[in-house]
């Protein structure tokens, strides 16, 4: 088979022709750099148009007529879209050409986004998300397959650093910038935001990746039974995690067949994946130690990353009755700090032990969340400063070093395999992470209220007198029957229990959360150094 000499990290190394989709043999650096940075602000883009618009979701279902049930699928048919993908991009890139496919997929996503802010009704935004997800999702993993087939090893952790700003700034920055957009100019302009910054991503793209033949012989020969078992498997098991807490889990027919549907597909496809000759993934990379707990210790990152981003806005809706532009503002600390530390996160790699680095991360975002067990009725903008700011730090810290040491040794043919899984599991923890905690809090609020309601009886005199107060409180403001004042007085007592049931019930999914990264945390202590590895990433 033909090869092709590549020398983006130093060395001459061969690889079959239809391997991987990477640039050219030579390259100026400042042709690299440009394409490195083109990648990643396209995948920036992507990850943020996640939380971007789940902080104006409610502001988008009244302009199109969306009932709070059905208006969830404007997110879930974008995650669908943009985790099938993932896996499909390394492979699809070899076929179209990895300038031909990135660059089309670029103008597409900009394209259906300003589409998106002309949908007249959910079918219409349904579709186009979808097709928005779809493009976009190819951004993300070509990205992380530009910058560690392109760069030199030693320049690698400068380009993961730029990449952790898409799958970790992306998601804490997205509500501030969703909220401010939608209550000073209108929901729209959440999808007008990409125009700007998309046409420069395709300008640096355009003028950076040279031009390369298609191989569309590669779709007679394509892992077709992997591809169809694999996207179906994904595509019911994302919907189940979307949709599971609403329909009731198990106790709803549709979450039933979807489910069997997911794991019979997926089972599927691993089967045909480790039996194939030329597959769609290269599984078998899930084997190799440090790429193994990599894969580990990033699918929890992601159950905690996304997880974080979606219980505190619901705290602050619920609790605080803050606006979306007001949640912005608290999660905004979350995001500005790593935008100040990530670029120091490649010096940092080389003064330290980069699985210190982790390790230290780790603890970190896991200490940030144990920081909020302790919540009150007055638990709000102040008080989650110094926890946001430490998740921040920690968020920061990881996952340069984590990209870096799961991906050292990873062959260059394997690059796609290798990006396609390390970004999907982050991709799917997510959604495990949404899914499980919808459900945890759901739980968790009925059992602390349970037990606070237990605990007051009309037989207590405590529960009296506070009933007698608040009547005496609601004749003195306007309400004359009193009984209809002890009625309010009883309602009242019921909303403070349910109050504080459900802030005794965030502060536990704060634990569980704290707990997923702890777990984090041990599976990073199995990674080696990079120098410890043997025969180019070998067990």
């Amino acid at each position: 088979m033909a090869t092709l000499q590549i020398a983006a990290n130093g060395n001459s190394l061969a690889r079959p022709a239809a391997a991987a989709p990477v640039a050219p043999a030579v390259m100026s650096p400042l042709r690299m750099w440009t394409a490195v940075v083109g990648s990643t602000l396209g995948a920036f883009m992507a990850v943020l148009n996640i939380q971007i618009v789940n902080a104006s979701l409610a502001d988008i279902q009244g302009a199109i007529g969306a009932g709070t049930d059905d208006g969830g699928w404007i997110s879930t048919s974008y995650l669908i879209a943009e985790i099938v993908v993932i896996p499909l991009s390394a492979w699809l890139a070899r076929v179209f050409s990895l300038r031909n496919y990135l660059l089309t997929n670029a103008i597409l996503f900009l394209i259906f986004s300003v589409a998106c802010a002309f949908a007249a009704n959910l079918q219409q935004m349904i579709i186009l998300r979808a097709i928005q997800g779809f493009s976009g999702g190819v951004l993300i993993p070509m990205a992380f397959t530009i910058i560690i087939t392109l760069l030199p090893k030693a320049k690698q952790p400068i380009g993961l650093a730029l990449f952790a700003l898409s799958a970790t700034f992306a998601p804490a920055i997205g509500p501030t910038i969703g909220g401010y957009l939608t209550e000073n100019w209108g929901w729209e302009y959440i999808f007008y935001v990409n125009l700007v910054p998309g046409a420069l991503m395709v300008g640096m793209l355009w003028a950076s990746l040279d031009r390369g033949p298609m191989n569309l012989k590669l779709l007679a020969k394509g892992d077709w039974p992997g591809i169809v078992t694999m996207a179906i498997g994904l595509a019911a098991l994302q919907t189940v995690l979307e949709e599971g807490n609403k329909e009731d889990w198990f106790g709803s027919d549709f979450i039933v067949r979807l489910s069997v549907i997911a794991a019979v597909s997926l089972t599927l496809f691993l089967i045909i994946e480790l039996k194939t000759a030329n597959p769609l993934l290269n599984l078998r990379l899930l084997v190799r130690r440090n790429f193994g707990f990599g894969i580990v210790a990033n699918f929890l990152l992601g159950i905690a990353l996304y997880g974080s981003v979606f219980v505190l806005p619901i705290y602050l809706t619920r609790i605080q009755g803050y606006n979306s532009e007001q949640i912005g503002m608290v999660l905004a600390w979350t995001g500005i700090p790593q935008l100040l530390l990530i670029p120091l996160v490649p010096q940092l790699m080389k003064r330290f032990d980069v699985r210190l680095l982790i390790v230290v991360g780790f603890a970190l975002f896991a200490a940030s969340n144990f920081m909020n067990v302790h919540m009150t009725g007055d638990y709000a903008t102040d008080q989650l400063f110094w926890p946001n700011i430490v998740r921040a730090i920690g968020q920061a810290l990881v996952f340069t070093p984590l990209s870096a040491i799961a991906t050292a040794g990873i062959e260059q043919e394997n690059a796609g395999s290798a990006s396609a899984l390390f970004n999907m599991m982050r991709n799917l923890g997510g959604a495990v992470g949404i899914a499980s905690l919808q459900t945890f809090l759901s739980k968790r609020e009925q059992f602390h209220s349970n037990i606070l309601t237990n605990s007051v009886s009309v037989f207590e005199e405590a529960t009296r007198d506070r009933i007698a107060k608040l009547t005496g409180y609601f004749m003195s403001h306007g309400v004359s029957d009193q009984a209809l004042a002890s009625h309010k007085a009883v309602v009242a007592i019921a909303l403070k229990i349910r109050k504080q049931a459900n802030i005794m019930a965030f502060s536990d999914t704060f634990f569980l959360l704290g707990v997923a990264l702890v777990v984090a945390l041990l599976a990073s202590l199995h990674l080696r150094k990079p120098g410890q590895l043997s025969g180019g990433g070998a067990h």
